[in-house]
């Protein structure tokens, strides 16, 4: 087979698996090929097969209790269900996967968008890191800001604020382009219902979670709420935490945080995630505590 045949099996069978997705909800799979002589190769980009719902995709053939197998896989977004061509996976299976790696591995290697951060009107700061590499490598770093960067961090969050909102890339852009323009809102909202207003909210780029510290260092912030972008795997490459804590400062200890994790379509949606924040908050100011002394 050469490769204008491989390019055509390829392309109809992705075609069929989305439009069989759409107009029935699950997926079934018989293996076979059939040539078309309307099959034509072209340019154009094939479907998104990563736009298939995982937990209504079947593809065993001639399943004694399919309904009952769907009620299970509706429950997880584990791969369930995928059946196999012999003793290896099917190739729709196989696409998947490839497809929701590079998904990741995307998510990870790319930056937020300049438009993105413009639009929102975040305050753009970098922290020591140089570049995505030694993000990567040197996670200390990404914990720690220039003393420039400490000077506008200071300039615009003012000294002792009451509540900071700062977003942080961390592990994956795609989490913070999905979710922060749904959640921020939601904060604040929930917020202003106890008269609390939040400072211009930062943008920073190559941040790990402990970034926090250096600004409440800084700041002497009494409660920094941080939306970061989360390491993204096989399930979803979108999925973003809000890590909350009272009094930050250098050395904190990681069970003095709190955290609201997997925040995204398919998990804690951006709105439930941002009014739980903003009830979080408001008990942590209440309290004085926050992670396991916030009782």
């Amino acid at each position: 087979m050469n490769e204008q045949d491989l390019r055509k099996m390829v392309e109809q069978m992705v075609e069929q698996m989305v439009s069989k997705d759409s107009s029935n909800s699950t997926i079934s799979n018989n293996n076979k090929y059939e040539p078309s002589s309307s099959s034509q190769v072209s340019g154009e980009c094939l479907p998104d097969i990563t736009k298939i719902d995982l937990r209504k995709q079947f593809l065993i053939k001639d399943a004694k209790d399919k309904e009952g197998y769907l009620a299970m896989k509706a429950k997880t977004p584990a791969r369930l269900g995928m059946g196999k061509a012999g003793a290896r996976y099917k190739t729709a299976s196989m696409l998947r996967v490839r497809a929701d790696h590079a998904a990741a591995q995307d998510a990870v290697f790319s930056d937020v968008s300049e438009e993105f951060i413009k639009k929102n009107n975040f305050v753009f700061v970098k922290t020591l890191c140089k570049d995505k590499d030694e993000y990567l490598t040197r996670p200390d770093l990404g914990r720690r800001f220039p003393p420039e960067e400490i000077e506008v961090i200071k300039k615009t969050c003012g000294q002792n604020p009451k509540v900071l909102i700062i977003v942080g890339d961390g592990l994956s852009s795609s989490a913070i382009e999905a979710n922060v323009e749904d959640m921020i809102p939601a904060i604040k909202q929930g917020l202003s219902r106890y008269s609390i207003n939040v400072p211009p909210i930062l943008f920073i780029k190559y941040a790990r979670v402990g970034a926090m510290d250096d600004i409440g260092q800084a700041t002497d912030a009494d409660v920094i709420c941080m939306l970061v972008g989360e390491r993204p795997g096989l399930v979803t490459a979108e999925s973003m935490s809000a890590y909350i804590a009272y009094k930050p400062k250098h050395g904190l200890p990681e069970a003095k945080r709190t955290v609201i994790s997997n925040i995204h379509k398919g998990g804690t949606t951006a709105v439930e995630a941002g009014a739980h924040a903003a009830d979080l908050i408001k008990k942590m100011l209440d309290k004085k505590a926050s992670g396991i002394d916030l009782k």
